[in-house]
């Protein structure tokens, strides 16, 4: 038998409650009294609009995902060029700006680390997120190719794949050495590999 939230009002504020706590302390390590002291709601009440705290924990992430997306395209939609556009991606997640993101940081890396081995569902979703990540970065690396702005030569496949693993990369060095400046480093790397595809005007 399908299972039926009892409100679906109640299931969102539930949601939105609990956002940045998973985030923040990890989807395992959030515990079930966690979820009850933020929401003041009965482990009934939970129970009642959500199988279990695995199904809380998706939920979840689909809601920070949505707003990471929401975030990355506010700020793309405020460029113009694709140049300029990947540069803007690439500053987002800087030391200083990546504060927009949701309480706890990217929430795709705070998932990803946890649940390869621990929720399937969810690991299903963290690459979803990554690869869509990817598509997106290669079709704005294509047009700016189309745009004349980048070298015909480029490799946009490639160059995506690099700027996503550099900047989740650098998330994990930052937050795991405590150290914000050696996220700043690696997207200094990042920007290089933009201005290396740059189309260089005739002479």
């Amino acid at each position: 038998m399908k299972f039926t939230p009892r409100s679906e009002t109640t299931r969102q504020f539930i949601i939105e409650t609990t956002a940045g706590i998973f985030n923040r302390k990890g989807y395992a390590g959030t515990s079930m009294s966690d979820l009850t002291e933020a929401t003041r709601l009965t482990k009934g009440s939970i129970y009642g609009n959500f199988e279990n705290k695995e199904e809380v924990a998706l939920a979840v992430f689909n809601f920070n995902a949505a707003r990471r997306k929401n975030i990355i395209q506010n700020k793309l939609d405020r460029a113009t060029s694709s140049k300029d556009k990947l540069l803007a991606f690439i500053q987002l997640f800087n030391s200083t700006q990546i504060q927009v993101f949701p309480e706890g940081g990217c929430p795709l890396l705070n998932a990803g680390t946890e649940a390869d081995d621990t929720h399937e569902p969810l690991r299903q979703r963290v690459a979803e997120e990554l690869l869509s990540t990817h598509k997106n970065l290669t079709t704005l690396i294509l047009t700016g190719i189309a745009n004349g702005e980048f070298r015909s030569d480029t490799d946009a496949d490639l160059l995506a794949s690099s700027l996503v693993a550099l900047i989740q990369g650098g998330i994990f060095i930052a937050r795991t050495t405590r150290d914000p400046a050696a996220l700043d480093r690696v997207l200094e790397t990042a920007t290089y590999l933009i201005h290396q595809i740059e189309e260089k005007p005739s002479t």
